[in-house]
């Protein structure tokens, strides 16, 4: 079972609630070691005196503010000293409309639990009225020598806590960002092509549907220089639109995100092609060659709607030396190159 990171009492007028704070998300980031080039050596950051050079111990060590000409020193009790009760209350200085609070504010997410089956009534009361008001009650509460400004909201039968950014924290993008433009003018065309893509481009919102694929990139580069394996490098990025070819753009985009049924039978009818011509055996190997320089007698073209995975595909039925390691676009010009040249006709 988790364990809370912050245990008190969330108050709300004359109301107390003894409640815990539990971390609600995990980073799945893969982690590396240091080390020292050429060796397995691992490499450790110590505390170390600036002046001496000596290794100096956690416990013998203070925090100082710098007050230009000197430090100011302050032990960690002083600081859990200058505000005991807060440090243990929750306190709701009122509620506010949900949609009121704009989404940069919001940082980290925590659950609220009741510390007890005795405290249940209480907060279920509490989370069944926030969600039917639809409001969120913002707090204050200090919490490992930093004090933190929360929205505590009703989720699905559960409290939660998140995290507040403070005001004087929200950082103007106008002074912030010179190269951000004004207000430019756009043709009402290319402002209905841009609605009409994103348009074709809505989806309902489902988080499971998402995962991390460069984690899942760094786990397979990790297994291969394990195995020795040959690794694919990732495509290069798209170039930049210009003004020019933005409304070429902007059709093109409609199009495409309009026909996915046309891509996907496209995809199919190659895939099915190389599965005819893809066999066991070094005949069949050979076969399976031929069918892939078939395919693509027709030049660079035939080749611009298929992914990255169906002309590795077709590589490796026309056995193109250094494929695994090759972009998109290089396998492409690859086996554009392996095709024979299409016929003339004659005179």
């Amino acid at each position: 079972m988790a364990r809370p990171v912050w245990a008190g009492v969330l108050s709300f007028g004359l109301v107390s609630l003894p409640v815990g704070l539990y971390t609600a998300t995990d980073s799945h980031t893969i982690h590396f070691h240091q080390l020292q080039r050429g060796t397995s050596d691992r490499i450790r950051n110590r505390r170390v005196n600036e002046r001496t050079g000596d290794e100096v111990d956690l416990a013998d060590i203070v925090k100082g503010y710098d007050a230009g000409d000197e430090y100011v020193l302050v032990e960690p009790e002083e600081l859990d000293e200058i505000a005991p009760g807060r440090s243990q209350v929750l306190d709701i200085a009122g509620f506010v409309d949900l949609d009121d609070v704009d989404p940069i504010f919001f940082d980290k997410t925590y659950y609220l639990a009741p510390r007890g089956k005795e405290y249940g009534k209480v907060y279920s009361l509490l989370e069944q009225a926030l969600d039917k008001a639809g409001k969120t009650g913002i707090a204050t509460f200090v919490m490992r020598q930093h004090e933190y400004l929360v929205a505590v909201k009703a989720e699905e039968g559960l409290l939660t806590c998140h995290t507040l950014h403070w005001a004087d924290e929200i950082r103007d993008p106008r002074k912030e960002i010179g190269s951000l433009p004004g207000r430019t003018k756009s043709s009402a065309k290319e402002v209905r092509m841009a609605e009409q893509l994103i348009d074709a481009l809505s989806m309902p919102w489902k988080p499971e549907e998402f995962h991390d694929t460069f984690r899942d990139k760094v786990t397979a580069l990790i297994e291969a220089k394990r195995t020795g394996a040959s690794v694919e490098k990732a495509e290069p990025p798209a170039g930049a639109t210009g003004v020019v070819d933005l409304a070429e753009a902007l059709r093109a985009s409609v199009e495409r995100a309009r026909s996915p049924k046309d891509t996907r039978e496209k995809a199919d009818t190659t895939a099915k092609g190389h599965g005819k011509g893809h066999g066991k055996g070094h005949g069949k190997a050979k076969k399976g060659a031929a069918a892939a320089k078939k395919r693509i007698g027709g030049g660079p073209t035939d080749l611009g709607g298929l992914t990255k995975a169906e002309l590795y595909e077709m590589a490796t039925a026309a056995r193109l030396p250094g494929r695994s390691a090759m972009t998109r676009e290089e396998l492409g010009d690859a086996l554009a190159g392996a095709a024979p040249a299409p016929k003339r006709a004659a005179a």
